[in-house]
């Protein structure tokens, strides 16, 4: 009973400090830095070797958030796996993955033999036991974070072929690395302890992998299934979180069933269940949008929480010990991935500014490499907590520097889609209202009594409406850039979106994009769609929830809601901007 009464203080006191987190981490965002760098540095200073806020005896008992977090960073990079998207960039994925999986894995794992002698543990070490940690070294050089990389395109918007590169180069990176781990670890145990190889260890792999792919398939069937139900997507996102966390328990319990009745142990990896399940469900099912949309709407929550954990269980006083080393490492890491990049890309045919920057996207290292050295850290007795405090170390710098190396290399390409500046003011208040309907009239209507010049932009056809004297109308065929610049968007200070949800949000991106329009407001109809359009700094108008706020404010201050809902002809609310710097930050 005391054990979940601990749980339950942790988790509370830990979802605290996410709302710290999230705060924290926009100051990181105003210096051009991720997010998640943001989360990080909050988790480090809430952690255990700072202020004590997450305790270290906390870290084990919320690691649940871990591999639920973790599953849904599977499903999302699986996700990012849609064959007819990326069926034009498969011979770039192909020579990048050579480029960034064999070349980095060879160079890494020479250059870490060859530095044998400056790595404390390994300076006594055989021949053999040198090759052994060398591979190990290599194989989670290899290893990349697709949270990382979800977290940073989906801040900056990104889209387009070199993002799509990236993105098929990490998933199938992360799948061979797994593959790669499980032969070179086995290697590894066999060279330590002085045995030949076994043939039968790749007959074991084999049957591992084939578990895995099975499991996925099956998980992405049940996910298919709860898709299909008709209820609300919360419900549907509850499901899904609990089919996640299941692939890790069923993980747990496969090694435990086979550690007592068989001879040898299976370790079927939940991440690669998780990526082959999101795989079937995007390409193999009718569902592909709903679930894009469930984990583009979980996705900042499950980021906070992920880095933020991550940041508070880095133990920062292993920097301070294995500093100078960590950076030697960290430096042969980085050479080695620019060779890889530049040789598959140049195999690629890409362009050259691929080439320049193509090995910025895959620095960043968190939730595989951790896992893999707290595996070896287990396993090898003499000296595996000295490799996984080396290896957690150059994971520490990869993981500061790499977000905003990958955030550069998008702005470089051209595919980052952040916020156009918001174009001045010049002297006449006009907005643009898509849709027409009552609703849209009145709200012109009342723009006018307040000299707002307003248009509505209509999809429906001229003879099929009243147009009405007093109110200009225009009659558009498409939702695109090209009817938003005939429309002159870029000259208006507000923006008004009563269509369908997704007709609103494909306005709003191409709005958010391309003009920065101060006021972007949305009438929005499915309230589990909130997320989109705040993500893109929208007013978001709930219907029901709105009018149940009016009443309220009209019962408890009436004299004011009367006044904002313009119901008083002798008083009216208005906005003025104070432009004296002097007066910055002062209250008025």
């Amino acid at each position: 009973m005391d054990q979940y009464k601990d749980l339950i203080i942790y988790f509370f006191g830990f979802v605290l400090i996410l709302f710290a987190s999230q705060n924290f981490a926009k100051y990181f965002k105003n210096v051009k830095l991720p997010l998640i760098t943001g989360f990080l540095v909050t988790g480090i200073i809430c952690g255990p070797h700072l202020l004590n806020l997450i305790q270290e005896e906390a870290i084990p008992k919320l690691d649940f958030i871990n591999d639920i977090s973790l599953a849904f960073i599977a499903f999302a990079a699986g996700g990012e796996l849609f064959l007819k998207d990326i069926r034009r960039r498969v011979k770039s994925i192909v020579w990048n993955t050579f480029g960034q999986f064999v070349i980095t894995f060879i160079i890494g794992s020479a250059a870490v033999f060859f530095l044998a002698e400056y790595v404390p543990f390994m300076k006594e070490m055989s021949v053999a036991g040198k090759i052994a940690v060398a591979i190990l070294f290599g194989t989670i050089f290899v290893a990349r974070s697709p949270s990382s990389a979800i977290a940073v395109i989906s801040e900056m918007r990104a889209k387009g072929p070199f993002t799509q590169t990236v993105m098929g180069v990490t998933v199938v990176k992360d799948v061979l690395v797994i593959i790669l781990f499980a032969i070179c670890f086995s290697m590894a145990v066999t060279i330590v302890s002085g045995a030949t190889l076994n043939p039968g260890i790749i007959l074991i792999l084999l049957l591992e992998l084939s578990i895995a792919f099975g499991f996925g398939y099956l998980l992405g069937k049940t996910i298919s299934a709860i898709l299909s139900f008709t209820v609300r997507e919360g419900f549907k996102l509850v499901l899904i979180m609990i089919t996640g966390y299941g692939a890790f328990l069923l993980s747990d319990g496969i090694v435990h069933l086979s550690h007592s009745n068989l001879p040898f142990e299976l370790h079927v990896e939940p991440l690669l269940v998780c990526i082959v399940a999101s795989f079937s469900v995007t390409n193999y099912s009718k569902y592909r949008q709903e679930f894009q949309r469930i984990l583009e709407d979980t996705g900042p929550f499950i980021y906070v929480a992920f880095f933020t954990l991550i940041g508070a269980s880095l133990a920062i006083d292993i920097l301070a010990k294995v500093w100078l080393i960590a950076l030697i490492l960290f430096a042969v890491r980085i050479v080695a991935m620019i060779v890889g990049s530049y040789a598959g890309n140049m195999l690629a045919g890409d362009p050259r500014v691929y080439r320049r920057i193509g090995w910025m996207p895959y620095v960043t290292q968190a939730g595989v490499g951790l896992g893999l050295a707290a595996k070896i850290s287990g396993e090898f007795d003499d000296w595996g907590s000295e490799f996984a405090t080396l290896i957690i170390a150059v994971i520490v710098l990869n993981q500061i520097i790499g977000p905003p190396l990958f955030k550069y290399s998008l702005v470089q390409v051209r595919e980052a889609h952040k916020r156009a500046k918001t174009p001045k003011f010049d002297g006449q208040r006009d907005a643009i209202i898509f849709g027409l309907e009552d609703q849209s009239l009145a709200l012109a209507r009342q723009l006018q009594k307040h000299n707002w010049a307003v248009k509505i932009a209509s999809l429906k056809k001229k003879e099929d409406v009243t147009i009405p004297a007093d109110i200009p109308i225009v009659f558009i065929e498409f939702l695109n850039l090209r009817t938003l610049k005939s429309l002159e968007a870029s000259k208006v200070e507000a923006i008004v979106l009563m269509l369908s949800d997704d007709e609103n949000y494909k306005l709003a991106e191409l709005v958010y994009e391309n003009f920065g329009t101060k006021e972007l407001v949305v009438r929005l109809n499915d309230r589990t769609k909130f997320n989109r359009f705040h993500d893109l700094g929208a007013l978001i108008m709930e219907p029901t929830t709105a009018m149940v706020g009016l009443m309220d404010h009209l019962v408890r201050a009436p004299m004011a809601t009367s006044m904002l809902l313009g119901m008083d002809e002798e008083h009216d609310t208005e906005d003025i901007e104070v432009s004296d710097r002097r007066y910055h930050g002062v209250a008025l």
